[in-house]
């Protein structure tokens, strides 16, 4: 369920940690994170689509 929350997380969709110290570092991968997790989502959307045009 980790890998559950920081995904909620990276999305906004659950709110971090309020005890948790971001360092600058930190908030680049989960920007980078946020990014591949978009563009990830909108491929498997782009393959849905273009499958259900096909029949």
């Amino acid at each position: 369920m980790g890998i559950l929350k920081q995904v909620a997380e990276y999305l906004y969709l659950r709110k971090k940690d309020p005890d948790e110290k971001p360092t600058q570092w930190m908030k680049y991968m989960h920007g980078i994170n946020r990014i591949s997790i978009l563009l990830f989502l909108v491929g498997l959307i782009i393959i849905a689509v273009k499958l259900f045009m096909r029949h």
